[in-house]
């Protein structure tokens, strides 16, 4: 099993994926064993966020849902100092919406929604290029499958399991997600 998850590691490297597990003994089980690149292109060890409530939204910054980008800067802020965090993954692979580069995006999401949250590198979220984490999170989601457009959010809990899964129809400030992420942070 070992030297399979070395070469899974070793082949993402070769094929220049932008991710690998964090810890291979967790992946298989823990949503937050991957690395990932930050917006700013460094990378960043998930892990850092275990024993938090994560929110992971595949955002784009002109798509009909973008306006979220306000409700989830509302619930970092509101629930943050209790361990709750938003991670955005911008996605430029429904209509296009997100073409911007790793600044324009900052820019925008800074200028326009004074997005405080963690936002990571431009990814893709499904196909054979999907980012890892991203093929784990819609594997492990009680409704597994694809994710089907922007502004999808994955909720993970504090044990590090997808505990809910919102599509794209379903805003953050929502009665079922704040309920999800409240059932989650009580924990």
């Amino acid at each position: 099993m070992k030297s399979l998850c070395c070469l899974a590691v070793f082949s993402g490297v070769l094929l220049g994926m932008n991710c690998a597990p964090a810890f291979a003994a967790d992946a298989p089980e823990h949503a937050l064993a991957f690395k990932m690149k930050s917006l700013d292109g460094k990378e960043v060890d998930l892990s850092k966020y275990k024993g938090k409530v994560v929110l992971v939204v595949n955002v784009a910054s002109r798509c009909g849902a973008t306006p979220q980008y306000e409700q989830l800067q509302a619930l970092y802020e509101k629930y943050g100092e209790q361990g709750f965090v938003v991670l955005g993954f911008p996605c430029n692979q429904f209509g296009k919406q997100e073409p911007g580069s790793s600044t324009e995006i900052r820019e925008f999401c800074t200028q326009n929604y004074s997005v405080t949250f963690d936002l990571f590198e431009k990814i893709d979220v499904n196909g054979e290029a999907a980012a890892p984490f991203y093929k784990h999170l819609t594997a492990s989601a009680k409704d597994a499958g694809p994710v089907k457009w922007n502004f999808e959010k994955f909720l993970i809990g504090k044990d590090g399991q997808v505990a809910g899964r919102f599509r794209t129809g379903v805003s953050p400030d929502d009665a079922k997600v704040v309920q999800a992420i409240e059932s989650q942070l009580a924990r």
